[in-house]
């Protein structure tokens, strides 16, 4: 079923509700920035004036303010640790879908067989596959099972890396080297995609022993793992008191990690990993536009060269000054800070109300961020023939778990499984939308132990 399907309550719908959206801060930061009559970089190539065609990989000034959010106010790194994030490593981009995209696009070639197999961590974003498909890896996506709450399956992983390892070998990268550039482009042999903090759909977190193996092994294979970091500023477990502009730490993102970790006489100079970002979750949908970060900043200037970006410079020129001056002035960490806070009352809401109305023995794992919790129904339920229903009687919609499957390689998730978001309802529509699926379960109890 359709996330924009004509419904009453949606918990399809994965992102902010209108009220959320900081309809003043965009306009007053739009106004500081159109209003004077110049600006002392409009001349400048690295940066440019907001309304003509920006940098190949977006205005310097906009990715030091991401790089100085990302290390004082989110990691909250110290000066010397090589984890810390630098301009030169951020490609700026149009958002996150298009951020991946782009690095299939720019980093891999999966027609030829030079790139051998995509892997996608299961369940997975609805969404994904048809990046990958678009990219040339239709028949070449293998779905690898995520294993507790902060782990996956390294085992099927590894074994499937080495039967590719087994096929035939092509060094061929011609078909998107560009003739007259320097330097031949960066292509990995293998591709990895996941979300490892607050997971879209399971809301699972990575811990970092998992993500340090992931590293490794992608090392080992020539893998480039794709991380959407969207949601792990999202955290509603830590205590935010302090002060009023203070922000959850997250994890470690993997690009973090590669760095401070990688041996520079050895391994790859281009690094394993690419964090694919967005402010979309964090500020506002509507103006896509996020970023890629890279080890250093041979992968980010390789993303930033692509066929779109040289013909008009970064694909979001407006609208990333505009996220750079609500990072610059505090405004961006006074939306998020209502963001963290709404939606934390919201998760609550919606685990409470899934104990409360849904069958004993439903799993359901208490919000600890992002936008989602997985549910799955006892055995004997069918969440397919749920969904129907409780469309069909009360206007509610879900997403069942057939959607998250990796195309080619289904593992059954619509079976018993449904995604739930808490980012487009509020507190009382919530409630009264798990009470409507608890009295579907109810009146299917019957069907379930006949």
């Amino acid at each position: 079923m359709s996330m924009d399907a004509p419904a009453a309550i949606n918990f399809f719908k994965g992102h902010p509700s209108y009220r959320l959206l900081p309809n003043r801060e965009i306009v007053a930061a739009t106004t500081a920035l159109l209003t004077p009559t110049s600006r002392d970089y409009d001349d400048d190539t690295t940066n440019r004036h907001p309304l003509t065609y920006g940098s190949d990989e977006g205005a310097y000034w906009v990715r030091e303010a991401i790089c100085d959010f990302l290390n004082e106010r989110v990691f909250k790194l110290p000066t010397d640790s090589k984890a810390r994030s630098t301009p030169e490593c951020l490609n700026l981009d149009a958002g996150a879908s298009y951020g991946m995209l782009s690095v299939l696009l720019q980093s891999t070639l999966a027609h030829t067989g030079y790139t051998r197999q995509a892997f996608i961590v299961s369940p997975t974003y609805f969404l994904i596959n048809s990046c990958f498909i678009d990219a040339g890896f239709a028949g070449k996506l293998t779905a690898i099972d995520e294993v507790g709450k902060d782990s996956i399956d390294f085992e099927t992983l590894e074994r499937k890396i080495q039967e590719c390892e087994a096929g035939e070998n092509n060094d061929d990268t011609h078909p998107i080297d560009n003739p007259i550039a320097k330097s031949k482009k960066k292509v990995y042999r293998y591709v990895l995609y996941t979300v490892p903090t607050y997971s879209n759909p399971t809301g699972h977190t990575y811990s970092q022993e998992t993500r340090m193996r992931l590293i490794q092994l992608a090392r080992k294979y020539d893998m480039l793992i794709v991380a959407d970091d969207v949601y792990d500023i999202l955290n509603y477990d830590q205590d935010l008191s302090a002060s009023d502009d203070m922000l959850p730490t997250p994890p470690k993102r993997l690009v973090q990690l590669d760095r401070e970790t990688r041996d520079e006489t050895k391994d790859d100079p281009y690094g394993n990993t690419v964090s694919n970002a967005t402010f979309s979750k964090l500020i506002a949908p509507g103006l896509r536009f996020g970023y890629h970060e890279t080890v250093n900043s041979k992968l980010a200037y390789q993303l930033s060269e692509g066929g779109a970006n040289v013909s008009g410079g970064t694909p979001s020129q407006l609208n990333s000054m505009i996220v750079g001056t609500l990072l610059k002035d505090g405004t961006a960490c006074h939306i998020l800070r209502n963001l963290i806070k709404t939606y934390k009352e919201r998760g609550e809401v919606l685990y409470n109300a899934v104990k409360e109305y849904l069958p004993a023995g439903t799993d359901c794992d208490s919000m600890h961020g992002g936008y989602f919790i997985w549910i799955t129904l006892p055995e004997g339920y069918d969440m397919r023939e749920v969904e129907r229903r409780l469309n069909e009687q009360y206007g509610v919609i879900l997403a069942n778990g057939s959607n998250f499957e990796v195309i080619g390689d289904a593992k059954g998730w619509g079976q018993r499984s449904a995604r739930l978001s808490i980012s487009f309802l509020e507190k009382d529509v919530i409630e009264e939308g798990i009470r409507l699926l608890g009295k579907i379960c109810s009146e299917y109890q019957p069907e379930v132990s006949a």
